[in-house]
């Protein structure tokens, strides 16, 4: 090390008064440059890293609050699956029981091919007609046919008033039921999940 500085000692003073001059400039230019961008790239460097620490904190707090509404989620998902553990019974029968709690009197009925309705499920239906019906036992009907606890819809209502007589329809009422094609695979991959009953 100590050859080397004296050989760049030697050579310095060979030079001309003038090349000296310009060497001194350029040595000066040289180090005022690295003073000023050593610091700059750490200032850059620092900043990048602060700006990933930024993002992995947001990240780690929206993961934080959002364990509830992810814990509610699956909740409601459990329910779901929940509600079509049983098959739904017979779409005409579930309408004809409701329909006669209620005092009306289906004229016709018609159930439908079964239909896939997504992946995972089938959907059964049934359209019935009914003439002479009244709106409160029509009204209660459909309430009924809507607090039970199975797997079904009204997919249709069309209501036509009879003409001349007071409160007096003819409905044509479809029902649907779904059933769950891959209900026992669901179950098992559910209770497998990791972090499940936190």
């Amino acid at each position: 090390m100590n050859e080397q500085l004296t050989r760049l000692r030697e050579w310095f003073d060979k030079l001309a008064p003038r090349e000296r001059r310009l060497m001194s400039i350029l040595g000066i230019a040289v180090t005022g440059f690295l003073v000023f961008l050593v610091p700059l790239l750490m200032s850059l460097m620092l900043s990048s890293r602060r700006d990933a620490n930024t993002a992995l904190r947001n990240a780690l707090f929206t993961i934080k609050n959002s364990r509830e509404e992810v814990h509610q989620r699956q909740l409601k998902r459990e329910a779901i699956i929940a509600r079509y553990a049983n098959k739904a019974p017979a779409v005409a029968s579930v309408l004809e029981k409701a329909a006669r709690d209620n005092r009306l009197e289906i004229q016709e009925s018609r159930d439908m091919p079964e239909a896939p309705h997504g992946k995972k499920y089938m959907e059964r239906s049934t359209v019935v007609r009914m003439r002479k019906c009244g709106m409160l036992p029509l009204a209660k009907t459909l309430e009924q046919l809507e607090q039970q606890h199975i797997p079904v819809s009204i997919s249709r209502l069309n209501i036509r008033r009879r003409g001349g007589e007071r409160d007096s329809y003819d409905v044509e009422l479809g029902l649907s039921a779904f059933d769950r094609t891959e209900a026992n695979k669901e179950p098992a991959s559910a209770g497998t999940a990791p972090g499940g009953n936190k």
